[in-house]
């Protein structure tokens, strides 16, 4: 793959990491974010790589673009709207989402850029751990309707990430992200009930936390995000786990198969998020368990966190 050619358009707090990879890889990216600033910052880190310019046709020399935004609707102006770029994407250019994205909405997108001989490929991420993604350890699900595409991209995909698992068709990547999310959103449902039910009984939550973590009840949450009760700084905004549940709830919808905790997932989570500022980690959701428990979850410090302050 000619590395000159690669459009990165999201360098937020996953996007930077994510083409940082590529940046270390010796790729030539042109990049672009809503904040200027963050390209300043990525070229001054990768002087090999520069930054796009807010015009239409800024990527037009590239054969792949990867997009790392907010929500589908964002990729979708930033492709098709009225400053997009893909009526100046060269025939046959591929381009990637790595972005949360409705997999219905996802297809339709494929369908739109195919008029203008574009492949889309979903290519959304997660990770084992935190801050995995910072040394090339995401894990992408990727979904394809062009084997000739997917062949283009994989090597690409493979520099970025250390675990690539082709999924199926277009859209099969964003539902399994979006699985992938609804399972952890179930354990972090449960860890909060947990957490409150424990300390009203005469539990301390931290010790709480250690023990699962070193029992059968061990999770993302336990392990990483809310492993240390006294940060809340994942980096994965509450605003965006509610988001992901959303679309889990629809993918479940639509798939004829009916359950209750999507909907009393999002109603939690939805009332979290009235007691939290924007931006606000997705762990502060215990906010909402505290206010319905009356009780404040203690915070404590591990004796291997001293050095956290």
């Amino acid at each position: 793959m000619d590395t000159l050619t690669v459009g990165y358009i999201g360098l937020g707090h996953a996007g930077y990491p994510m083409a940082a990879c590529l940046g270390k890889k010796g790729y030539r990216l042109v990049v672009r974010d809503a904040d200027p600033a963050r390209g300043i910052r990525f070229v001054e880190e990768y002087p090999k790589c520069r930054a796009a310019s807010s015009a239409p046709d800024a990527f037009q020399d590239c054969y792949v673009v990867i997009t790392m935004l907010p929500n589908g609707k964002v990729v979708r102006d930033v492709l098709l709207g009225e400053h997009g770029i893909a009526a100046h994407l060269k025939a046959g250019a591929v381009v990637i989402d790595t972005s949360s994205s409705s997999p219905f909405d996802t297809r339709e997108l494929g369908a739109e850029l195919s008029k203008f001989s574009i492949d889309l490929v979903d290519s959304p991420i997660t990770q084992e751990k935190l801050h995995a993604i910072d040394a090339a350890g995401a894990t992408l699900m990727v979904g394809s309707d062009s084997p000739a595409a997917l062949d283009k991209v994989l090597p690409l995909l493979k520099d970025m990430s250390k675990y690539v698992f082709p999924m199926g068709r277009l859209g099969t990547g964003h539902t399994m992200k979006t699985l992938n999310n609804y399972v952890s959103v179930g354990s972090i449902i449960a860890l909060c009930d947990a957490l409150v039910t424990g300390q009203k009984l005469g539990l301390d939550p931290q010790t709480m936390i250690d023990v699962m973590n070193v029992g059968t009840g061990i999770n993302f949450s336990t392990a990483n995000s809310m492993r240390n009760l006294k940060s809340y700084d994942s980096g994965y905004q509450l605003e965006l786990l509610v988001k992901d549940v959303k679309i889990a709830k629809e993918v479940m919808e639509k798939s004829g198969f009916r359950s209750d905790l999507p909907r009393l997932a999002l109603e939690y989570l939805e009332d979290s998020m009235q007691l939290t500022e924007k931006g606000a980690c997705h762990s502060e959701c215990i906010k909402g368990w505290e206010k319905r428990a009356g009780v404040e979850i203690k915070k404590t410090i591990r004796a291997d966190d001293q050095s956290d302050g």
